[in-house]
């Protein structure tokens, strides 16, 4: 039998849980110690703002990557695709100026 991450990860929350729920029955500590301990209370203020940024951030990539990729190329995509004519364009007249300057001097020499 094959366990899922998925499932793997609930096992280890749940334990967890089980472990701090069993430690508070048997007295080993109590709640309240958590609650009044002033430092731990900025740290866990500090470690939600960090993670609450990342994942605002992470969010907004992805609604911003939705909304751009609904709408067919991004301008950075179009500005490209117009060059690239730009370039063939280029490249066409330079092919015909090529030709014309081959051909008068093919009759300079005649």
């Amino acid at each position: 039998m094959k366990i899922s991450k998925w499932t793997l990860l609930w096992l280890v929350i749940v334990l967890a849980l089980v472990i701090v729920w069993g430690s508070m029955l048997a007295g080993l500590w109590r709640a309240t110690d958590l609650a009044l301990n002033f430092f731990l209370i900025i740290f866990s203020l500090v470690v939600i703002a960090i993670l609450a940024i990342i994942g605002a951030v992470f969010v907004g990539i992805f609604v911003s990557h939705r909304i751009i990729s609904a709408q067919g190329f991004t301008p950075f995509e179009r500005e490209m695709l117009e060059m690239r004519e730009d370039v063939k364009l280029i490249k066409e007249k330079l092919a015909a100026t090529d030709d014309k300057a081959k051909h008068a001097e093919s009759r300079e020499r005649k």
